[in-house]
């Protein structure tokens, strides 16, 4: 086996890439890292420099298999929040940055990270992608190794190899064969019901009406006024617009069927959107803005709008982002979400190893809580 860092995806290519990854998860597409790179959403200047890691069968000249891998130069867009480790590290006088992180760049959402061909003997690529991810970083002067939302089930071979894995919590919707929202809200408690019943009523009475588009149903005079209200929640709350227009515009032409935008029009005008993707099972809720304020448009828009499209669409889950207490009223499910981490300095690994051990059971307990407040009929739940 031979073990390369690229640092383009373009080198690898669509065809090599996408047949590992397959297309059904719209951000594991070639198309999408290679509009990441095309419209600067990552590069130094983010400070995530691409370095893809690829295995190939020397005597057959084939690929066994892909990571999507960054060398990352701080903590932004992750969305597993180590920024008190690094903290750390500065205070000791030692640079915890840069370091090697798996993930999706800005995007909090479950998925595999290694991609293996049909042929290839998943145990021993596995185990050498991680030795050769240890060692890199040990040649290089880099603090650690982070492999950001694999399924739980891929935490173990690398635990195997030393790596510690930390649990987070998200909350999602589960559709149990759901025939419409209001088939959904039947499983509420009768309160819990009627809550839900007055917010989304709240949308009719102030007059604002929905229009779901994919991708390729955007016409190009729309992204400006769709990309503002994706900026307007950055520029209120603090914070940096990660992706660009121009990157938006080219996956709504690559991998448009997987691009949802949900709009709320108000007398004719719009004034709000959340930005979604799907894949074959699951929507995505991403990103939320909005120029003008109305009561509840935020709910509607962003979890009422997008339960009606999945059960519409058969889909089988809908995981709206990451945190938000507020979503368990709301029929979505306190959900378990990973991440494995490598940390090279003896001495910090077993400070932040003692540090993951002690959250893990905090975030037992607060999944424990969360799930004794699902507003589900007793019989439901």
């Amino acid at each position: 086996m031979l073990i390369s860092f690229i640092n383009d995806i373009n080198k690898i290519g669509k065809t090599r890439w996408n047949e590992l990854t397959g297309v059904h998860n719209p951000f594991l597409r070639f198309e999408f890292f290679s509009a990441l790179e095309a419209h600067d959403c990552v590069g130094k200047t983010q400070g995530w420099i691409p370095q893809y890691l690829i295995v190939e069968d020397e005597t057959k000249n084939s690929l066994l298999a892909i990571m999507p891998l960054y060398l990352k130069y701080n903590s932004y867009g992750e969305l597993v929040f180590d920024w008190s480790w690094a903290d750390a590290y500065h205070q000791a006088g030692r640079p915890y940055y840069p370091k090697l992180v798996s993930a999706i760049p800005y995007t909090p959402a479950t998925g595999e990270r290694i991609f293996f061909a049909k042929n290839a003997d998943r145990k021993l690529v596995t185990a050498e992608i991680i030795n050769s991810l240890k060692q890199v970083t040990s040649e290089n002067g880099l603090s650690s190794v982070h492999c950001l939302f694999p399924p739980e089930s891929d935490c173990k071979a690398f635990e195997q190899q030393g790596f510690v894995s930390r649990l987070a919590c998200q909350f999602h919707w589960h559709n149990q064969q759901y025939e419409s929202f209001s088939h959904f809200i039947s499983t509420f408690s009768s309160r819990k019901r009627k809550n839900i019943l007055k917010e989304r009523k709240r949308s009719t009475e102030q007059g604002i009406e929905f229009k779901i588009l994919s991708g390729n149903e955007i016409e190009p005079d729309l992204w400006p006024e769709i990309y503002h209200f994706y900026q307007k929640t950055f520029i209120e709350k603090g914070g940096y617009a990660s992706f660009t227009q121009a990157f938006f515009e080219e996956i709504s032409q690559t991998m448009g069927d997987q691009l949802i935008v949900i709009l709320a029009i108000h007398k004719g005008k719009f004034v709000a959107s959340a930005i979604c993707y799907r894949s074959n099972r699951i929507l995505y809720g991403r990103h939320w803005g909005c120029t003008e304020k109305f009561d509840a448009l935020h709910f509607e828009t962003c979890y009422y709008q997008g339960i009606d499209y999945a059960i519409a669409n058969k889909l089988v889950t809908f995981e709206p982002g990451a945190q938000g207490e507020h979503k368990i009223s709301r029929g979505f499910i306190p959900t378990a979400t990973w991440s494995t981490h490598w940390i090279k300095d003896d001495d910090f690994r077993s400070a932040i190893y003692h540090f993951v051990d002690k959250e893990k059971l905090y975030m037992q307990e607060y999944i424990t809580t969360m799930m004794e407040q699902l507003p589900f009929k007793k019989s439901e739940c």
